[in-house]
């Protein structure tokens, strides 16, 4: 037996370091996913309060400042704001897959959270962020990938570069997830490291995870304009550079189900996938997806 899922991602600029206004626009996205009949919804990493695209710029004057105010809006577990998500994934019937940041005591965990269409959750944090990334997060070592069993099938999902490290995303892999959320911050290239994974990179990523593990991958991305708050050196060089990203749902021949939107435009991608009632390992048979701005 088979069933169709339909499942979205997010692509959006989110409410940068601002927690109840970031909230207020997960709520939203999740109504939006629901009136599209959607009964899966993934968010980009660190979608509340936003990726701190700031830490490459560790130089400037206002770095603790805005280390204080990004930790002022970040998420915890036992808060009201993780709780008014549940209550709307439950309230619409909605499996919810949230990137955040998450404040614990003195530090702040690079977090996902799966919420289930009953508005319960279980959150993981990312054990080894980049050496930047550890900058601002903490780590949390020996924490096993997020992978649930549904009634939307088997989930699993990680954050962005989890998957350049091999024995994480191969632990995933053999988990055997029917369908994977691969959760991306956006991109911005910094002048210092020109090799800095961007939106080809990580769609050569996950094209090639959706490729070995035989399922489905959801990869949403945040949207991120550069211009307006960009940083230049004494040479006159933009610092950073680029910005946005490209949502993707992908089947697990890796080719993509829904037509990409716009890099720089806020909507959501939306694609019906055929899983089988068990383990949500993809069936024979159609796969429609249209994408929905």
């Amino acid at each position: 037996m088979s069933s169709r899922v339909r499942v979205a991602a997010v692509q959006a600029e989110p409410k940068w370091l601002d927690l109840s206004a970031g909230v207020d626009q997960v709520i939203a996205w999740i109504e939006a996913a629901a009136d599209q009949n959607a009964r899966l919804v993934a968010f980009p990493e660190t979608f509340v309060p936003g990726f701190p695209w700031w830490m490459w710029l560790s130089s400037v004057a206002w770095d603790d400042d805005i280390l204080a105010r990004y930790r002022a809006n970040a998420m915890t577990v036992d808060g009201p704001e993780l709780r008014a998500v549940g209550y709307a994934a439950r309230r619409r019937g909605v499996y919810v897959c949230l990137g955040f940041a998450e404040r614990a005591g003195n530090q702040v965990f690079m977090s996902q959270a799966m919420i289930d269409d009953q508005g319960g959750f279980v959150v993981s944090r990312k054990s080894a962020p980049t050496s930047v990334e550890r900058t601002v997060f903490g780590t949390a070592p020996g924490r096993d990938p997020l992978i649930r069993d549904t009634a939307l099938g088997r989930i699993g999902v990680l954050g962005g570069t989890d998957h350049l490290r091999t024995a994480v995303r191969e632990n995933m892999r053999r988990a055997g997830a029917g369908i994977h959320i691969a959760s991306w911050p956006g991109f911005t290239i910094y002048a210092g490291t020109p090799r800095m994974p961007g939106p080809d990179v990580s769609t050569s990523i996950t094209r090639g995870y959706a490729r070995a593990s035989g399922g489905y991958v959801i990869s949403p991305t945040a949207v991120v304009p550069v211009t307006g708050w960009e940083v230049v050196d004494a040479d006159r060089r933009r610092l950073l550079r680029g910005g946005s990203g490209v949502a993707r749902i992908l089947g697990p021949d890796g080719h993509d189900l829904a037509v990409p939107l716009d890099d720089r435009t806020d909507g959501l991608l939306v694609a019906d996938l055929i899983v089988a009632d068990a383990g949500g390992r993809r069936a024979a048979g159609e796969e429609m997806a249209r994408a929905l701005v």
